[in-house]
């Protein structure tokens, strides 16, 4: 067994799904903006291109050479952006349908990370978009939704042979602890839904449940919320562990329209201490490859410095300087007693900048940075 556990976000937004015919047309899904994409400013990297091509990820042909890739570079895991809002799943046949029927999945864990936010119509956005947001799905449901999507969860995943466990308990991350409460109402009506959970997990033979919270303390998307009292709020509701999705949530780029990876690398390796000294519960460090949401914008628009999409990017995010961020989690993690968990963004956010995929400009390298320190040797 490996003895660091790696995993990477897997943003699903790559295949077809019905909700995204109605809302943007046939068979659109994000590699559109991707090809779409253009340089905005002198000196900015677009359109990125995969060197895969664009290939549908609900594919269990393609998803398996996704899986190869990811075991033979030292990624241990795929956790899934997953998504479930009052009316049901939204992006779920590359998981249900590309991972789970790849004949090689027993190569990598799996595991989900429910993003509980609004779905916004900014996908491309306008300039000026914050002046009539359309919310397309809301990221809090009914407690009889919150059932559904439990239930969906226990009977497709958590007895999977290739579920990642952490100490035994099936890992089940949630993106927006305070969108949780507001679907409850109160903390303690949480609480109670999230130890019945606890207990359909055990009754379904999937043994015990290892409940992890995404924390940040920037505002990103629309509707994301923080708690005032965070740690609190974990103890009460019985989290077991807290981890980063991606580093802009914790630092800003101090640069427009391009901020220095190095640079901004260095304060986010001095978050992994921070954060270990302010949450009470385990943390277990991120690493972001890069960023760019500059795809997501009407590509006709100023790019001005106006708030998501319209952000700065990270420039010279190499794979030498990403391997530099990715030793320096292994070595804080060597300093200490706990499980050796890293989390990654991301296997394939290709329209934020953030991606492992092998591209034109780069080949395997992100992957490659990876092997080399992460794989026994």
């Amino acid at each position: 067994m490996q003895k660091y556990q790696v995993g990477a976000y897997y943003f699903p937004n790559f295949h077809h799904d019905t909700r995204n015919d109605d809302w943007h047309g046939k068979n659109w899904n994000e590699w559109r903006l991707l090809q779409a994409a253009k340089p905005r400013f002198p000196g900015h990297q677009q359109p990125k291109i995969p060197l895969w091509g664009y290939e549908d990820e609900a594919n269990p042909t393609v998803m398996a050479k996704k899986i190869d890739a990811a075991a033979d570079h030292g990624l241990t895991s795929f956790i899934f952006d997953w998504y479930w809002y009052e009316d049901g799943p939204y992006l779920n046949r590359c998981l249900d349908e590309g991972f789970l029927h790849a004949e090689n999945n027993h190569r990598l864990k799996f595991s989900l990370m429910w993003a509980n936010h609004d779905w916004t119509d900014i996908h491309p956005a306008q300039r000026n978009w914050k002046k009539g947001i359309n919310t397309l799905a809301y990221g809090k449901v009914s407690p009889q939704a919150f059932y559904a999507a439990t239930e969906h969860m226990i009977k497709h995943y958590f007895c999977h042979p290739s579920y990642w466990r952490i100490d035994g308990a099936a890992y089940l991350s949630i993106y927006m602890i305070a969108g949780l409460v507001q679907s409850f109402g109160d903390v303690q009506s949480t609480k109670n839904a999230l130890d019945e959970l606890r207990s359909r997990v055990r009754a379904a033979g999937c043994g015990e449940l290892h409940l992890n919270a995404v924390v940040w303390g920037r505002q990103i998307l629309p509707g994301e919320t923080k708690p005032a009292n965070i740690n609190q709020l974990l103890k009460d509701l019985g989290f077991d562990s807290v981890t980063s999705y991606v580093w802009i949530h914790h630092q800003g780029l101090n640069r427009f329209p391009r901020t220095d990876y190095a640079d901004y690398m260095k304060e986010n390796i001095k978050d992994f201490q921070r954060f270990s000294d302010k949450y009470e519960l385990p943390y277990y460090p991120n690493v972001t490859m890069g960023w760019d949401p500059s795809p997501r914008t009407i590509q006709t628009d100023e790019y001005d410095d106006v708030g998501y999409p319209f952000t700065a990017t990270l420039c010279n995010n190499t794979p030498k300087n990403f391997k530099t961020a990715l030793q320096a989690a292994k070595d804080f993690m060597d300093c200490r007693n706990t499980s050796k968990i890293l989390t990654i963004n991301a296997w394939n956010e290709w329209t934020e900048g953030s991606y492992l995929e092998p591209d034109m400009e780069n080949g395997e390298g992100y992957l490659n940075a990876i092997k080399e320190v992460y794989m026994d040797k």
